[in-house]
């Protein structure tokens, strides 16, 4: 390169001017690294707070540090509902994530608009009609998404309130089941016979939650008028004592069997309602177990289950729209009843039983119809 080439360049660089650069493309680029240095501060804060949320309080932290965990929210909270530490240190991890994953996901949208709208402010485009578009937009989209939004809004206070969690046996109308999946749109509940329901939040209007705190096993035990209200106290204290040998059934049973005495009475036998606080979630089995027990122990005593009397009364059909069949079955029957009837009319009004006939009688009765029908066939010839 010649010193007159070298100069033109130099001259050509020195007339360029670089207030452009000082402009619009600095103040898009400030705008840029700007939005994503605000994210990423805001998504740490988010972390830090799900994470604060997922372990517990700061003062609970400290408290289980110092030695007093017995004082912590955690601790606290498993003697108030009987759920064990580690159950509501997982359940507030997983209520913390998917909180922290929908505060990211909002931060993150909002950012990204406000730094797009503030681009194109830079870039002298005039964003007033785009505002008010996407005013009217929003309108049109909330009017059109409102079931979509409300989804959303009901499973956010559903995590936050912890209405209930994966693995909780929920009651939500039509579905019953195991909660597999919670998420901010739809909660998935397999039910017994394994179907897998797929259900919106913002069709959830109630929740029976089966699982959370504690549970009680509740049976109605028919007992015969024999067994007295002490036999029955004695054997389920032998029924619970059996089943406090099984680790499982113990560590499952809060609470010893309370008797809340007589649900209800019959002509035959009553019924004693029993009640057992266990574990969530464990209130099945515990029943199962104590029904095995308890007819184990009553078979030992000799004692018997109320059995229910019943009376079957059969009709046969009459009326226009009877069949065929059933007349002529009711016809062949009607001499029977008549008979029936006339015996026991008779047996009403004689003061003893009528005397049976002996053999004599019976063969002379014979000889007489028998010329009686030989001379009506002569006749008839």
């Amino acid at each position: 390169m010649t010193s007159d080439a070298m100069e033109n360049t130099v001259q050509a660089a020195n007339d360029f001017d670089w207030s452009f650069l000082l402009g619009s493309p600095l103040r898009i680029t400030v705008i840029i690294i700007g939005a994503m240095v605000v994210n990423l501060i805001v998504r740490l804060f988010i972390r830090r707070f799900t994470a604060a949320v997922a372990k517990g309080t700061v003062g609970s932290e400290k408290a289980e540090a110092a030695g007093f965990a017995k004082f912590s929210s955690t601790a606290l909270e498993a003697q108030r509902t009987g759920i064990d530490q580690q159950t509501i240190k997982e359940r507030r991890a997983q209520r913390a994530r998917t909180v922290g994953r929908m505060l990211s996901s909002v931060t993150t949208i909002l950012i990204s608009v406000i730094a797009a709208l503030m681009v194109l402010d830079a870039l002298n485009f005039n964003i007033a009609p785009i505002l008010a578009s996407a005013g009217i937009a929003g309108v049109a989209i909330a009017f059109g998404a409102q079931e979509l939004v409300r989804d959303y809004l009901s499973g956010f206070f559903i995590v936050i309130e912890d209405q209930y969690g994966i693995g909780d046996t929920v009651d939500l109308g039509e579905a019953v089941g195991e909660v597999e999946d919670v998420g901010l749109r739809r909660t998935q509940v397999r039910d017994l016979t394994g179907t897998l329901w797929h259900v919106r939040n913002g069709e959830i209007l109630r929740v029976g939650n089966l699982s959370q705190g504690w549970a009680r096993a509740v049976l109605d035990i028919p007992i015969d008028y024999a067994t007295s209200m002490d036999d029955y106290r004695e054997m389920t204290e032998a029924v619970t004592h059996s089943l406090r040998k099984d680790p499982e059934l113990s560590r499952a049973m809060i609470e010893n069997p309370e008797i809340a005495g007589v649900q209800s009475l019959s002509g035959s036998h009553r019924v004693i309602r029993t009640m057992v606080k266990t574990k969530p979630n464990l209130q099945w089995m515990v029943e199962r177990a104590f029904r095995a027990e308890l007819m184990t122990e009553m078979a030992k005593r000799g004692a018997q289950i109320g059995m229910v009397q019943e009376t079957v009364l059969r009709t046969l059909p009459s009326g226009d729209g009877s069949s065929d069949a059933a007349k002529e079955e009711t016809d062949a029957l009607a001499p029977v009843r008549q008979k029936r009837t006339a015996s026991a009319t008779n047996s009403r009004n004689d003061p003893a039983p009528s005397r049976l006939p002996s053999d004599q009688e019976i063969r002379t009765t014979a000889q007489q119809d028998s010329p009686s029908e030989g001379s009506n066939d002569d006749a008839d010839e």
